[in-house]
């Protein structure tokens, strides 16, 4: 494995072989960064699910430390009481289709169920595209609470013991399922903060990346060193990913994913303000208000896997949600390496784009032609949909190439195959 960078000179070589040890025993999943699943443009930015950032404010003077000491420290951390405001801004560069991108969106992952607009699977994805302001609290695996502010109503995520309630104050919808044997899986901190994002990037890294401390920042009020991960693999449309990283507690407080395009950051997401103390018991108390309905995702058929969290508060990860390891259970393979890494599809559907009709007129698949660019090669013929990050490539035949990578490399993965 080549060396990584370090901003010490001193026992560069030691240090080198420690992180690498370090992340080894830390990567369970090899494949690529990010993975959608098929039909929507762009639903990668789900996969964001509800990573925090700020603005920094400052340039702390702090002791110098290296990026192998910083990536222990983030490992080490074992933060379980939480509280803040948030603020997350997403930039994928999607059309504007007059809001109809946010309910492809939502579609994408939509459940079995009746369509209640409290359901967390579909709720959550509208933090796709835009600005978006959440209340966050956690205390312990089994407490945690996130609340997605809007203009004149809220959407709340609760989970405390067994239950899991999604509420949606705008339409007085509730959302009800459960978290069983809740306390018995591993601990893990609130899936509202940047710490599990940070996580599973640094698991990936390899030989691939470099990996420096660059300097220091103030996040909400806070001491962070910055560590900067960046692909030394060409073709890849990530361009750099940067950490703030709490200079006390080793939390993640900030994480931005600029693209190799240049321009503003694809994610861009933190913490405004942020307090370590143990939240109020109420605060992850909640009754169904009077009057609101009521939906029971467990009655509905549905595994509780999908409502947020799944055993001890551990965030669920749902196909098109989780690593493209896991998602090669399901029928997917990785080809390439590192950034470079592409997730292949066999849908068993000839034809290409899926029919049907779009916005309850039109044809689907036409639709969404119009939004792709029109290929061909040696596999056959297809449409490529580009996003600033994640770029997917629909053949005629079938097959789905998506990865954080460039056309030209998406053509090349479905001629060679």
């Amino acid at each position: 494995m080549a060396p990584y960078e370090s901003d010490d000179s001193t026992g560069a070589a030691q240090a080198d072989d420690e992180l690498r040890a370090e992340l080894r025993t830390e990567r369970r999943r090899k494949a690529a960064r990010y993975v959608v699943p098929v039909a929507v443009v762009g639903v990668a930015a789900a996969t964001i699910g509800l990573v925090p950032a700020l603005a920094d404010s400052g340039d702390p003077d702090l002791p110098k430390i290296t990026a192998q000491e910083l990536i222990n420290k983030i490992a080490k951390s074992d933060v379980q009481q939480l509280s803040g405001t948030v603020k997350i801004s997403t930039d994928l560069g999607l059309p504007d289709l007059g809001g109809l991108e946010s309910s492809l969106l939502s579609g994408a992952t939509q459940g079995s169920g009746d369509g209640s607009s409290a359901d967390p699977t579909s709720k959550l994805t509208e933090l796709a595209s835009g600005t978006h302001t959440l209340r966050v609290a956690a205390d312990g695996p089994e407490k945690q609470k996130v609340s997605v502010l809007e203009s004149g109503a809220e959407y709340s995520l609760i989970h405390n013991g067994t239950d899991v309630w999604g509420y949606d104050s705008k339409s007085n919808e509730v959302y009800h399922s459960t978290a069983a044997d809740s306390g018995k899986a591993e601990q893990h901190e609130t899936p509202a903060t940047p710490k599990d994002f940070a996580d599973e990037v640094l698991k990936s890294v390899d030989d691939t990346t470099s990996v420096t401390v660059d300097g220091t920042a103030q996040v909400a009020g806070r001491d962070a060193y910055r560590l900067v991960i960046k692909p030394k693999q060409s073709g890849t449309t990530v361009g750099a990913i940067s950490i703030a990283v709490d200079a006390k507690t080793g939390t993640p407080l900030k994480f931005t994913l600029t693209p190799s395009s240049g321009g503003a950051a694809v994610v861009d997401a933190g913490y405004t303000q942020v307090s370590f103390a143990k939240p109020a018991a109420s605060t992850f108390d909640f009754t169904p208000p009077k009057g609101a309905k009521v939906t029971e995702g467990d009655k509905a058929g549905k595994d509780s896997k999908t409502d947020g969290w799944d055993k001890g508060g551990k965030a669920s990860e749902t196909p098109g949600h989780g690593t493209a390891k896991d998602l090669d259970k399901s029928g997917f393979d990785v080809l390439g390496k590192g950034w470079n890494s592409i997730a292949v599809l066999e849908t068993g559907s000839k034809g290409g784009l899926p029919t049907g009709s779009a916005s309850g007129g039109g044809d689907l698949s036409g639709f969404l032609g119009s939004l792709g660019d029109p290929v061909s090669g040696k596999f056959g013929k297809g449409t490529v949909f580009s996003t600033r990050l994640i770029n997917a490539l629909i053949t005629d035949n079938g097959k789905v190439y998506v990865g954080a990578v460039d056309k030209a490399a998406l053509l090349k993965a479905a001629n060679a195959g």
